[in-house]
C-alpha cells in the first residue's frame, strides 16, 4: 500500500488549482522569477568564468538557462508532482560541471547532463527512488552538501580578487572594493531589510556591486552592443554531445544530491500548501526533473532542481496556484529570447560574483552542518565516519596532478571531486561499519 503523509492544511488565499485573474497572476509569477533569478544566473555566471568561456559564451549559455529553466517549471506543474514548484539552476552540479568544462570541454558537460538526466528521470519513473533514498542518510546528505559548499571556496575567492581575469593583480584594490561592498549589501538585505525586498538579498547585491564597478573600470559594455536584440537558443551550443564516462561519472552525484534536495522541497511544499504527499508525486517528480536535466544538457544549459527560496514565496504569499507557478516559468522563457539582456548580466564583474558567493556557498556548507548537528547521533561510529568522509573530501582534490594522470580517468576523474569523495567514503563506511 502507498505510503501518503497527511499534514494540517494552513490557510491559503489561493489554493494550487485555483487560478487567478492574468493581471495579478503576471505579478505573482514575476516575484517568482525574482525570488529564484539570482542564484539560477549565478550558475552559468560562476561556471562559464571559471571553466574560461568568453563573454558571449556566457552570455549564450544564460539564455539556454533562462530557457531551460522555463521548460523544466513548466514540466513540473504540468506532468511531475504538479505542485507550485519552481525549477533553478542547481548549485550541487556547479563543481562537476567547472571539471568537465575545464578538462574534457563543454561538450562532455552537454552529454552528462542528458546522460545523468536520462537515469534520474528512470530513478523516479520506475519508483527506484525509494531505494536510492535509503543509502543517502542524514549522515551521508549531510557531508555531501557539506562539501559542495567547500569544493567553491575557491572559486568564490578567485572572484572575490577578479584571479581570473587579472591574475596579475592589476586593479586588485578596485575588485576587493567591489566584491566587498556587493557583499556587506547582500549581508544587510538578508538580515536587515523588512517585506518583500528580505527575499532578494542576492538580486539586490548584485544590482549595488554592478553599479559600483561601472565607474571603477571593471565592467566591459562592448559585448552588448554586440548581441542581438532578439533570438532563439540553439541545441548543442558547444558542438555534439561527448558521452564521456568519467563526466557522467562524477555528475551522477551531483544528481544525487539534487534528487535528496528535491524530495525535501516537495514535503516542504506540501505542507505550505497543505497537500497529501505520496511516493506516486515523489516518483513524478524525480523523473520529470530527470527529463528537464536532459533538456538542459541537449539546450547547452545546467543541471536543474527544485528550489526552497519559492515555496518560502508561496507561505508568504498564501497563494499556492500552480498555475501562477506557470506563469513565471513563461516569463523565464520570454525572458530567454533576448540576448543583449542576457549580456547584460554576463557582463557582470566577476568580483561581483565574488561578493555574493563568499556568504552563499558558506551558507551551503552551513545548511549540510547544521543537518548532520540536527539529525545525525554523535555516537563514536558516526563521529567517525563523518570525520573520515569530510577529510577524504577536502583532501582528494588537493592531490598532485602527476597522480591524477597516473591512475585510471574514471577514478581520477571521481578523486577530482570531493563531494563525490567524500560521499561515496559515507556511504561505504555506513554499510561496513
Amino acid at each position: 500500500m502507498e505510503n501518503v503523509e497527511v499534514v494540517e492544511k494552513p490557510v491559503l488565499k489561493v489554493g494550487i488549482e485555483e487560478k487567478v485573474e492574468p493581471a495579478k497572476a503576471f505579478v505573482f509569477g514575476l516575484q517568482h522569477v525574482l525570488a529564484m533569478f539570482g542564484a539560477t544566473v549565478t550558475v552559468p555566471l560562476v561556471v562559464g568564468g571559471a571553466v574560461g568561456l568568453s563573454g558571449d559564451q556566457i552570455a549564450m549559455m544564460i539564455q539556454a538557462v533562462l530557457l531551460a529553466m522555463g521548460i523544466a517549471t513548466l514540466l513540473q506543474t504540468i506532468i511531475g508532482t504538479r505542485y507550485p514548484i519552481v525549477q533553478g539552476s542547481s548549485f550541487a552540479f556547479i563543481p562537476g560541471l567547472i571539471s568537465i568544462g575545464s578538462t574534457i570541454g563543454m561538450a562532455a558537460v552537454q552529454g552528462a547532463l542528458i546522460v545523468g538526466g536520462l537515469i534520474e528521470g528512470l530513478v523516479g519513473w520506475l519508483g527506484i527512488i525509494g531505494k536510492v533514498r535509503k543509502l543517502f542518510t542524514p549522515l551521508v546528505t549531510g557531508v555531501t552538501i557539506t562539501l559542495i559548499g567547500f569544493s567553491l571556496a575557491n572559486v568564490a575567492l578567485m572572484n572575490f580578487f577578479n584571479a581570473y581575469a587579472d591574475p596579475n593583480g592589476t586593479n586588485v584594490w578596485k575588485a576587493v572594493l567591489v566584491a566587498t561592498v556587493t557583499f556587506l549589501t547582500t549581508v544587510f538585505v538578508a538580515l536587515k531589510a523588512k517585506g518583500s525586498l528580505k527575499a532578494m538579498p542576492v538580486v539586490v547585491g548584485a544590482a549595488v556591486g554592478y553599479l559600483i564597478s561601472i565607474p571603477l573600470g571593471l565592467t566591459n559594455f562592448s559585448l552588448i552592443e554586440s548581441l542581438p536584440m532578439l533570438s532563439i537558443p540553439k541545441p548543442f551550443p558547444w558542438g555534439a554531445p561527448v558521452f564521456d564516462t568519467a563526466a557522467i561519472a562524477i555528475l551522477l552525484f551531483a544528481f544525487m544530491v539534487s534528487i535528496i534536495e528535491s524530495v525535501g522541497d516537495y514535503h516542504a511544499i506540501a505542507t505550505v500548501t497543505g497537500a497529501e504527499i505520496t511516493e506516486k508525486h515523489i516518483g513524478r517528480g524525480i523523473g520529470t526533473e530527470g527529463l528537464a536535466c536532459s533538456i538542459a544538457g541537449f539546450l547547452g544549459a545546467c543541471g536543474t532542481t527544485s528550489y526552497s527560496e519559492n515555496i518560502g514565496v508561496v507561505a508568504l504569499t498564501k497563494v499556492g496556484s500552480r498555475h501562477v507557478v506557470q506563469v513565471g516559468a513563461i516569463i523565464l522563457i520570454f525572458l530567454s529570447l533576448f540576448p543583449k539582456f542576457a549580456g547584460l548580466l554576463a557582463s557582470m564583474p566577476a568580483p561581483v560574483l565574488g561578493g555574493l558567493t563568499l556568504a552563499l556557498y558558506g551558507m551551503i556548507s552551513v545548511t549540510g552542518l547544521r543537518l548532520i548537528k540536527e539529525k545525525v547521533e554523535f555516537t563514536d561510529r558516526n563521529v567517525l565516519i563523518l570525520a573520515a568522509a569530510l577529510i577524504a573530501g577536502l583532501g582528494a582534490p588537493q592531490l598532485p596532478e602527476s597522480l591524477f594522470h597516473a591512475l585510471p580517468r574514471i577514478l581520477s576523474s571521481i578523486l577530482e571531486s570531493g563531494m563525490a569523495v567524500g560521499a561515496i567514503t559515507a556511504i561505504i563506511l555506513e554499510r561496513i561499519l
